[in-house]
């Protein structure tokens, strides 16, 4: 019972951790250009 009452807060911290990580993922604009790198990798570059 002792490892659940231990186990549980852990779990709580690390979802609002990650969810605080996506969060700020999200106001720094990391998934604004989701199709960019898709169709970047097929334009040739001419040297």
């Amino acid at each position: 019972m002792t490892g659940v009452a231990i186990l549980i807060p852990i779990a709580l911290c690390l979802g609002l951790l990650g969810l605080g990580a996506f969060f700020w993922a999200l106001r720094d604009g990391q998934f604004e250009d989701a199709d960019g790198a898709a169709v970047r990798i097929l334009i040739d570059e001419e040297d």
